[in-house]
C-alpha cells in the first residue's frame, strides 16, 4: 500500500482527511487498508467481536466508540482472531489494550488511546451502519486507508 501523503497528492478530489484526533497504532501493522465494515457502540464490544468472527476479505472494521478510553474495545484474543479471518486492521474511536500483545499480532489496530479495563457485554451496538467522527463519514463498502500520517476514506479503491 502507499502512504496516504502519496494517495492524498494523486486522489486529492477522491478522499476525505480524518481531522481533529490523535491516533495511536498499536497492532503489528502500522500500514494497513481495505474496503470499509462498521460498527457503533458504546463501551460494549459485542458487535465488534462478532463482526470480526466473520470472513473479513481483507476489510477494515471502523468502530466508533463515541470516543470513550473508559473501556477497551478489543484486545489481543479479538484482534488474532480477526487476523486468522482475514482481516486487514481496525479503527476503533475508542480504546483498546493488551498493548505488548497486540504489537505482534500481523494485523493493523489504530485507537485513541489504550485502559487495561475491558469491554462491558450487553449485545448493545450496530453493525454494518455509516459511522461518523474527526469531520468524515465512513460508510460500509467505501475504502479506508491508515499509517502513521492519519486515516483518509475514499468511494472507491485507491492506488
Amino acid at each position: 500500500m502507499r502512504s496516504t501523503p502519496d494517495l492524498c497528492d494523486d486522489h486529492a478530489d477522491d478522499v476525505r482527511v480524518v481531522t481533529g484526533l490523535h491516533w495511536h497504532s498499536y497492532g503489528g501493522h502500522e500500514q494497513f487498508g481495505g474496503r470499509i465494515a462498521t460498527v457503533k457502540c458504546f463501551e460494549d464490544n459485542s458487535r465488534v467481536k462478532e463482526t470480526l468472527a466473520t470472513e473479513g476479505e481483507g476489510r477494515v472494521l471502523v468502530v466508533d466508540g463515541g470516543g470513550s478510553l473508559r473501556n477497551a474495545l478489543i484486545g489481543d484474543m479479538i484482534a488474532a482472531n480477526a487476523r486468522d479471518n482475514g482481516w486487514a486492521g481496525v479503527i476503533i474511536h475508542g480504546a483498546c489494550r493488551d498493548v505488548d500483545v497486540l504489537r505482534d499480532i500481523n494485523f493493523g489496530v489504530l485507537a485513541l488511546g489504550c485502559i487495561p479495563r475491558k469491554s462491558v457485554r450487553r449485545g448493545e451496538g450496530q453493525a454494518d451502519i455509516p459511522v461518523s467522527f474527526g469531520g468524515v463519514t465512513f460508510r460500509p463498502g467505501e475504502y479506508v486507508y491508515a499509517d502513521a500520517n492519519g486515516i483518509i476514506v475514499s468511494k472507491g479503491a485507491l492506488s
